[in-house]
């Protein structure tokens, strides 16, 4: 292994910590609680180094914001080992994970959310990134249910967002976990439900 290779893997660890820092912050305390300062602090680096990868704390939080996009788009990947319909329903199962269904993970998407009301270019961000992951899923059912038209496998697509979003809000509040069993459950229902009579 090279110097380069070594030194382009600590670049990339370093770049992950500064930007885990920034989504934790922005979980815990909003956009007022990021800073260049803050999140060097919460990362264990320099703040040198944070000003190294990110110009000032708006290319910061685009970031933090496109980081979350790639993960979002993690949960509607398809897994050509599975079929086509387990494919589709392991994606919907996987927005009820461990992981996404904690305080932090639910605050931070409730700020997120309130970002792209509050900035322009942040909702570009959010827009964009809602658009893929909705494609995704669209494409999910799609492939499962190849009789559909493209423009049902999209509405179905929001309709299941809609719930899912739900059980992330509601999550909040102490859901139990039959009633995200349910909420899967119903998904499972709108993806899979016959062609819809034209």
């Amino acid at each position: 292994m090279g110097i380069n290779t070594v030194n382009s893997g600590e670049q990339v660890d370093r770049q992950s910590r500064i930007l885990e820092a920034a989504l934790d912050l922005l979980s815990r305390h909003g956009i007022s609680g990021v800073s260049m300062r803050a999140v060097a602090r919460e990362a264990g680096v320099a703040l040198g180094l944070v000003n190294y990868y990110f110009d000032d704390k708006m290319s910061l939080i685009r970031a933090a914001l496109h980081s979350v996009d790639e993960h979002d788009l993690g949960l509607v990947a398809p897994d050509p080992s599975l079929t086509p319909e387990e494919q589709l329903r392991k994606a919907l199962h996987r927005v009820a994970g461990a992981d996404l269904l904690t305080t932090r993970y639910l605050s931070l998407r409730l700020h997120l959310w309130a970002l792209a009301q509050a900035h322009e270019d942040f909702a570009r961000i959010n827009a964009a990134a809602f658009d893929r992951y909705l494609d995704g899923l669209a494409t999910l059912v799609s492939t499962a249910h190849p009789a559909l038209p493209p423009k049902e496998c999209r509405d179905r697509a929001a309709d299941i967002v809609v719930v899912q979003n739900g059980m992330w809000l509601t999550a909040l509040l102490g859901i139990d976990k039959a009633a995200i069993q349910r909420s899967i459950a119903r998904t499972e229902q709108i993806a899979f439900a016959p062609p819809r009579d034209n």
